[in-house]
């Protein structure tokens, strides 16, 4: 499984709800960013040094859960996605649990506890089940669950302005499903972030009423499928 690439398998669904599922598998991609991700093997010890790995370090290395509102547009030139505008919740918590959950224009539930990942559709009365294996945990999926002081050992790490608050991560494997992201910060707090994939797609997602370090409990990020949902394992 590749590094830098969300392993999650996708049924073959409505069309209508395949745009919801990629959009929000791509926030997540880009959310989990907040809180950093599992300690690997150090390959490029010296990245780690650099003056931008430090910075961003900095503003995630205290962050333990992350709730927050959220808008998310999408445009591009792909025609597997059309633009759209999406808006919602999400939570986060280490170790390898998040939740994140869109309203408008339809439901969408994506949410992670640690052992399983559930894709739920309530429109469709469809929820997808996967393990969350020891390798997903490499993958921008969930960046959140571990040491953001690794962050560098997976992306080459930039800050376009030197003193301002926003960071850019470019992606040091070639088989990355994304070309880079980037991490803006307002008073320590996540504000916005972008994901420009290998579609020619621009991910912006803007967060509001960031709270960080609440208490959130752990059953916030189990899932039940309701009855007569059709249930699928992967």
């Amino acid at each position: 499984m590749s590094l830098n690439t969300l392993s999650i398998k996708t049924p073959l669904i409505k069309t209508s709800s395949i745009s919801i599922k990629k959009l929000a598998l791509s926030a997540i991609a880009i959310t989990s960013m907040v809180i950093g991700y599992p300690a690997m093997a150090n390959a490029d010890a010296d990245d780690s040094n650099t003056a931008a790995a430090k910075a961003l370090n900095s503003h995630l290395a205290n962050t333990k859960t992350m709730m927050a509102h959220f808008t998310q547009t999408t445009s591009g030139n792909s025609k597997s996605l059309s633009a759209g505008k999406f808006s919602g919740s999400m939570s986060i918590k280490r170790p390898n649990k998040f939740r994140w959950e869109t309203k408008s224009p339809s439901e969408q539930l994506v949410v992670a506890n640690g052992s399983y990942l559930w894709i739920y559709d309530k429109d469709l009365a469809q929820a997808t089940k996967q393990n969350v294996d020891s390798q997903i945990g490499n993958t921008p999926a969930l960046l959140l669950s571990g040491d953001p002081a690794k962050i560098a050992d997976n992306f080459t790490i930039t800050q376009p302005v030197d003193g301002k608050n926003y960071f850019k991560l470019t992606p040091k494997s070639d088989n990355a499903s994304f070309k880079d992201m980037t991490i803006s910060f307002s008073g320590g707090k996540p504000t916005m972030m972008v994901l420009n994939d290998n579609l020619g797609q621009t991910t912006k997602i803007t967060f509001s009423g960031v709270l960080l370090n609440s208490k959130v409990g752990d059953g916030l990020f189990n899932f039940t499928p309701p009855k007569d949902v059709d249930v699928i394992s992967q």
